[in-house]
């Protein structure tokens, strides 16, 4: 997952506003004590950012894999 996939994937989950708010203040213990930001800031994948924030969120599995993915470009 690229980090402008988490991103989005973050943003059509979320909300825009509440993702951003969610990824900066929400401590995630699967991230060793780090928000996501934080998370992504040292180097974690984004995919295991995602994944570990899903976890704490309740994300239901069906809207976990392929989040963030832009649609295929139509010929």
């Amino acid at each position: 997952m690229k980090l402008s996939e988490f991103w989005r994937a973050i943003s059509e989950e979320f909300g825009e506003a509440y993702g951003r708010t969610v990824a900066q203040d929400m401590v995630l213990g699967a991230l060793g004590g780090r928000t996501a930001a934080q998370a992504l800031q040292a180097g974690v994948d984004a995919r295991e950012v995602w994944l570990a924030l899903c976890d704490a969120m309740d994300v239901p599995p069906t809207r976990r894999y392929g989040a963030g993915r832009p649609e295929p470009k139509k010929d």
